[in-house]
């Protein structure tokens, strides 16, 4: 590509996901459905285990910064996309695009160690049930969450200080639906082998530490529940870990397939539908997944709800 044809930039196209009028109105309609019951669950979600003192334990402490941390990512994205899809323009300017990009990361980034500590605990909890409250201390809770968040932020640092490295691109039109990083770095016009490789090394490396833990803990798991002497123990068990694992999968599954690539093994619309499935359905099924199907959140809410109608 001929240095004549890059140039600095101020803003982004973004051309999103179709340019179909019929389809794009049907997915807006469709995202936006989405959207609402994502914010719905994950805020309903944070404050019930607030306001419920059955839920001030451990597990529940975790699952409120999971439903905080998924409302936000989705919240970083859908809007901005909605707006684009149903409006005639679908720019964002190169500042929004590197915020959008940078908490985008944060938060996946988060999530990520924020499932293998909640595996971690699930292990704590059923592995070692008695010393449970003991171990799981609050100061303790406290930390891992901190170091959550602290390696999100460290790691979307450095994808962000490598990217605005990049003096100038040879397009501004993105073919995506969001400010992602591997879209953006095919319009650079110099060398980003070091944010390409840097982005394949980082992504591997939370990949393997998270997914190692969490199937460690798993495995650990399902060895205390085929030991156990309770059916009734065995099937509950059974159905927690079962919801828990379909979910990490999915994740993790996408997250590796996007970005842990050592180039570009697939086509462009691909990715973006993969990507669909981790930044704005995962979101809207981790409350379903991981409190709905819970007694002890039903309860909760009953109780809740309860209060609120004879008050």
């Amino acid at each position: 590509m001929g240095e004549e044809n890059c140039t600095t930039v101020t803003e982004f196209i973004l051309l999103g996901l179709s340019d179909v009028p019929e389809l794009r109105v049907f997915l807006s309609l469709l995202f936006l459905l989405i959207y609402g019951v994502t914010v719905l669950g994950n805020l309903g979600m944070t404050a019930l285990i607030q306001v419920s003192s059955r839920l001030h334990t451990p597990m529940y402490f975790f699952l409120s910064h999971l439903s905080f941390v998924d409302f936000c990512y989705s919240t970083v994205i859908v809007p901005k996309m909605l707006s684009n899809m149903l409006g005639k323009e679908n720019t964002i300017s190169f500042l929004g695009c590197m915020v959008q990009f940078y908490l985008f990361c944060t938060c996946v980034v988060t999530e990520v160690f924020l499932l293998a500590v909640m595996a971690y605990d699930r292990f704590v909890a059923i592995c070692n049930p008695l010393l449970y409250m003991v171990t799981m201390s609050r100061t303790l809770c406290v930390e891992l969450v901190s170091g959550c968040y602290l390696c999100g932020t460290v790691c979307s640092l450095i994808h962000l200080c490598l990217a605005l490295e990049i003096p100038s691109y040879r397009s501004n039109v993105i073919n995506h639906f969001f400010c992602d990083l591997p879209p953006l770095l095919s319009l650079a016009c110099s060398d980003v082998t070091m944010n390409e490789l840097v982005l394949y090394i980082v992504a591997t490396f939370n990949e393997v530490i998270t997914i190692i833990i969490i199937f460690t803990s798993y495995l650990l798991i399902l060895i205390t529940i085929l030991r156990m002497n309770s059916a009734e123990g065995r099937r509950k068990a059974f159905s927690t870990c079962a919801s828990h694992l379909t979910a990490i999968v999915v994740l993790q599954g996408t997250i590796l397939f996007i970005y842990c690539r050592p180039g570009s093994g697939s086509s462009v619309d691909t990715d973006k539908v993969t990507t669909v499935f981790y930044t704005i359905v995962i979101p809207m099924l981790n409350p379903l997944i991981y409190s709905l199907r819970n007694k002890d959140v039903r309860e909760a809410l009953r109780k809740l709800v309860g209060s609120k109608i004879f008050f």
